[in-house]
């Protein structure tokens, strides 16, 4: 009776695949009855979405890193070049672009730091920390044969791991209240550090400037060598000569009124030396050939394009003890705060590897470098003149600087790269004087700078 009162469903024992056979005997009835469940609606809910929250620290970011535009110039070309190979994969690249070195460094440099650093592994050659300012031989070195004659000692020369490490540190000495001037086109380092620094006002998108820094046009029209008469005082002015990007070098004359101009306006000129070697005019080598410079100047040199240490890291820093702030204390004093403060001194093999360059065989090797270089910008220059573009540059300096007038440097720099496979550098991005320019680097193995050329006259013919 209790089973007539539920729902049953009769099922065959003998119909169902998913039934087990019965070993129950023939006694039991052949068909059974077994309680049904009920059949309810059934609604499929999402369950709610659970964004997943990043957690986040209460430090505001450095407002000035967050008014720098993009990223740095070399590592978006890099960004570009790597995009490009993914689109082309089997296409040889040549890159004439970044400043980078490709020549092996001379065996007369290599040997001496190779023996320096197996002396590491020895009770008598092992050394740890240095001096901060650099190993006292190496000062020494710098000072004879750079600046012989022209009243700079070994104090006054700090060693680093290279110039552009030397103008952060030196902006860091500055501090956030000076005001800047620099030349444009120039090294994108000059403004960067500047603007992290709090030096400036906001990036001014119509004109491509940052407000407050003081842009000293250098065009082919005024020789690559700014107005002073129309440049506003600042407290610090940037010059690079042998100029990056543009390749010129300014005359004695030229710099003679500069050093009059920061006299004129108590000024520091930061005095940028790193090509100084590819000179071939009779121009200064060094900001201190000019007289007064000592009371006005520091300067900042490098390794790097000499002796290709790019990657060994050797620079260094000449910082007057003539060269006094305001309050009438030395430059040098608080420059050998903020190294000994942020930086434990060059490495001691790259050291080892810098006093051979300075040795009579290191030197001659690397003038030989160096020559080969400029002979690969004699080639590219030829190349463009040959194609009717107005080129400058080239003669006192590792880079050739080619004029497209009308026309986006970035779009200039996008047409090489797609239609011939060589990265160049779009002068845009040396400031707002640079538009309508293209920097192209002589380093480079000579096979590519020939095959860089072919192509540039099979597109440009």
């Amino acid at each position: 009776m209790a089973l007539q009162n539920h729902l049953s469903t009769t099922i065959s024992s003998s119909s169902s695949a998913f039934l087990a056979p019965s070993n129950l005997g023939s006694s039991r009835a052949s068909n059974v009855s077994v309680p049904a469940k009920r059949i309810g609606t059934v609604r499929c809910v999402a369950a709610p979405h659970e964004e997943k929250t990043t957690y986040k620290t209460k430090v505001s970011r450095n407002a000035n890193i967050a008014k720098l535009q993009a990223g740095y110039l070399f590592p978006e070309i890099a960004r570009r070049k790597a995009a490009h190979l993914q689109k082309y994969p089997d296409a040889k690249v040549i890159s004439l672009g970044i400043g980078d070195t490709t020549e092996p460094i001379p065996d007369a440099i290599t040997s001496a730091m190779a023996k320096r650093s197996y002396a590491l592994s020895t009770l008598e050659g092992y050394s740890g920390y240095g001096a901060e300012q650099g190993e006292k031989p190496l000062r020494a070195a710098i000072a004879s044969t750079f600046y012989r004659d022209l009243g700079i000692g070994e104090e006054d020369i700090f060693v680093s791991d290279g110039a552009k490490c030397d103008i952060s540190r030196l902006q860091v000495v500055f501090g956030s209240q000076v005001t800047m001037a620099v030349q444009d086109p120039s090294y994108p380092a000059y403004v960067d550090s500047s603007v992290i620094m709090g030096q400036t006002g906001l990036y001014q998108q119509d004109i491509e400037k940052y407000a407050k820094i003081e842009y000293m046009k250098c065009t082919p029209e005024n020789g690559f060598f700014p107005d002073l008469s129309t440049v506003a005082r600042t407290d610090i002015i940037f010059f690079c000569s042998p100029n990056n990007p543009t390749g010129s070098a300014a005359t004695r004359e030229q710099l003679t009124r500069l050093v009059k101009f920061a006299k004129d306006n108590g000024s520091i000129i930061v005095y940028d030396s790193a090509y100084a070697m590819y000179m071939s005019d009779d121009n200064p080598q060094s900001i201190f050939e000019i007289p007064g410079a000592k009371e006005v100047a520091l300067e900042t040199s490098s390794f790097s394009k000499y002796a290709g240490f790019t990657g060994v890291r050797l620079g260094w820093t000449v910082v007057p003890k003539e060269l006094l702030f305001s309050d009438g204390s030395p430059v040098a004093k608080d420059f050998s705060r903020i190294v000994c403060t942020c930086f434990n001194g060059a490495s001691n093999i790259s050291q080892a590897g810098g006093l051979a360059c300075l040795s009579p065989e290191g030197l001659s090797a690397m003038r030989e470098v160096i020559g080969f270089y400029k002979e690969n910008t004699e080639i590219i220059m030829d190349t463009f003149s040959s194609l009717g573009f107005k080129v400058y540059g080239g003669k006192n300096a590792p880079y050739v600087w080619v004029h497209f007038p009308g026309r986006s440097s970035w779009d200039v720099f996008s047409e090489i790269l797609e239609k011939t496979h060589v990265v160049t550098t779009p002068g845009s991005g040396f400031g707002p004087a640079g538009e309508g320019f293209v920097r192209v680097s002589a380093f480079g193995h000579r096979n590519n700078i020939l095959e860089a050329c072919r192509r540039f006259k099979q597109l440009y013919k």
